[in-house]
């Protein structure tokens, strides 16, 4: 089991296993992006969006499987997502820059 600390990380992973839009939002900072399936994401409005396409009405639950603090300050989580999707579950890198205790950026990729 890996452990995650306390912050953004940890509420994105618990918001996201309780399919809790209003809480997984509340994680990103006012300005925040996420690219995800070939697609950037940008403010409040667009993340809301992305966040009930590609977390809440697929019921994406993660599994962590490592977390890594990057030398450029980055934070790299992998984890198996599942949910109702085809093919599941699936490995996924996370990559968080966070920012004042919010995500600023995150950027997902399928891992092998």
């Amino acid at each position: 089991m890996t452990t995650i600390p306390a912050g953004p990380v940890g509420d994105f992973i618990n918001a996201t296993n309780r399919h809790d839009a209003d809480a997984l939002l509340t994680v990103f900072a006012p300005s925040a992006t996420v690219s995800d399936d070939g697609a950037t994401y940008t403010g409040p409005t667009e993340i809301k969006e992305w966040i009930q396409e590609h977390q809440i009405a697929p019921r994406i639950t993660l599994a962590p499987t490592s977390y890594t603090n990057m030398d450029d300050g980055a934070v790299v989580l992998t984890a198996s997502a599942d949910g109702e999707f085809p093919g599941g579950p699936l490995p996924f890198a996370f990559e968080f820059i966070l920012d004042a205790g919010r995500i600023a950026a995150l950027s997902i990729r399928f891992t092998n």
